[in-house]
């Protein structure tokens, strides 16, 4: 079924599938704009971190269900005014998110499904 973001495809079930509810590639019409967005923190607007508290000794604490939620109002802001107001969230055709720690696969998961406007496609993959 074809969408705002695109006809979602999916390898035969003999095939290796994937472990999260997602399609394994995304067919866009030719006559859509792309736009790329990448390097989205959790960052504000006044150089705080959203999600991170640190304590008087310098300890960072870090929240990924904050983190998350920031990180998907930045993106949205992002889209929002690359096109004048055109497109959102909803029209997300990929994304690709980084963990520091699987440990925080769940929060960040959890977080992504509680927004209803974007495809359930996630990759996932951690930095050393």
């Amino acid at each position: 079924m074809a969408s705002q973001n695109g006809e979602p495809f999916f390898l035969p079930a003999e095939k290796a599938q994937s472990l999260a509810n997602y399609p394994h590639a995304r067919i866009i019409q030719q006559s859509a704009k792309t736009i790329f967005v990448s390097g989205t923190s959790s960052r504000r607007g006044d150089n705080t971190v959203a999600g991170c508290t640190t304590d008087a000794d310098g300890t960072h604490h870090l929240d990924i269900s904050l983190q998350t939620e920031a990180v998907l109002q930045n993106i949205g802001a992002i889209i929002d005014g690359a096109t004048n107001g055109a497109c959102g969230l909803q029209n997300v055709v990929n994304a690709t998110v980084f963990l520091t720690d699987m440990k925080d696969y769940a929060g960040m998961n959890t977080e992504w499904n509680k927004n209803s406007l974007l495809i359930p496609a996630v990759g996932l993959g951690t930095m050393d």
